[in-house]
């Protein structure tokens, strides 16, 4: 809970102590130091956990902008790569969201088309191809993003934080370099590439030398890791490929759900983002 006088609370100095520094800023840097210590991301829980936790933090984070002397603060320090930052951050998480929205569309349009079991194998094989290329063009996209990522959270270089002003603008740094963080895990998530590119083809390989698909085989990869194996599994088989489909409808359903899940945690971000950019703008302007 913030204190009644944030000014003071903040800012407050002494000659023989030092200041004390505000609530809001000791939870955004608790926030901060779980999501470091987090282990990497593998699972569609891990993943949720993350971004719960990240949902956390921004809201901590618009709420800390808010205070007087937090305004103060930024009047003083440039704000050029803050605004820069936030600008960033709001790149990521759309190119997150489009690659959702394009896979979810791909998901139900096949899951339509298996559960009216129109036309034969061939036809079926041909939307397996579809969506598996459909893939392709998330990935590339993700791929791309990942490139424009690599190094922006070595771009600054700190300074020892010697004052309130100058902790204040380290932690907002620190807040998009945590969040770039794990957006880029997010979209390693969506496009497989959380696994070794072995590791995918060890599963196809796998499913190949049975008759059957079992959904064990893949239980330990992610829904989208998962998906791209059957279907490939599928597309490669020769025999008996589709005796269980029904194998097939259930990972994609699981994947729909995680899905889902992912989009409602990436609109809060979304939302929060711009919140916090708005409020960054509106201090320049006064």
């Amino acid at each position: 809970m913030a204190a009644s006088n944030p000014k003071a609370s903040f800012h407050a100095r002494s000659n023989s102590l030092p200041s004390r520094p505000h609530p809001l800023v000791l939870q955004c840097n608790e926030h901060l130091d779980r999501l470091r210590a987090s282990k990497e991301t593998s699972t569609s829980s891990s993943l949720g956990h993350k971004l719960q936790g990240l949902q956390d933090l921004h809201e901590h984070i618009e709420k800390l902008v808010q205070l007087p002397l937090a305004q103060e603060s930024l009047l003083q320090e440039s704000q050029d790569e803050l605004l820069e930052g936030t600008l960033r951050l709001l790149d990521i998480c759309t190119t997150a969201k489009d690659s959702l929205l394009h896979t979810k569309e791909c998901t139900r349009e096949l899951q339509s088309i298996i559960r009216r079991r129109r036309g034969g194998e061939l036809e079926l094989t041909a939307e397996f191809k579809k969506f598996l290329n459909s893939r392709k063009v998330v990935k590339k996209a993700i791929l791309k993003a990942l490139g424009n990522l690599k190094g922006m959270a070595k771009k600054y270089n700190f300074s020892p934080a010697n004052n309130d002003h100058v902790a204040l603008i380290d932690l907002l740094k620190d807040f998009e370099i945590i969040t770039l963080s794990i957006f880029e895990s997010l979209l390693s998530f969506i496009s497989g590439s959380t696994q070794a590119k072995s590791s995918s083809w060890s599963l196809v390989s796998k499913l190949m030398q049975t008759k059957r698909v079992a959904c064990s085989q893949v239980a330990d990869e992610s829904e989208f890791v998962q998906v791209d194996a059957v279907l490939q599994s599928f597309v490669l088989h020769k025999a008996g490929k589709f005796e269980d489909i029904s194998n097939l409808q259930n990972q994609l359903e699981k994947m729909d759900s995680c899905i889902q899940d992912l989009e409602e945690g990436l609109e809060f971000l979304f939302r929060r983002l711009i919140k916090i950019r708005v409020a960054l703008l509106n201090i320049l302007s006064h």
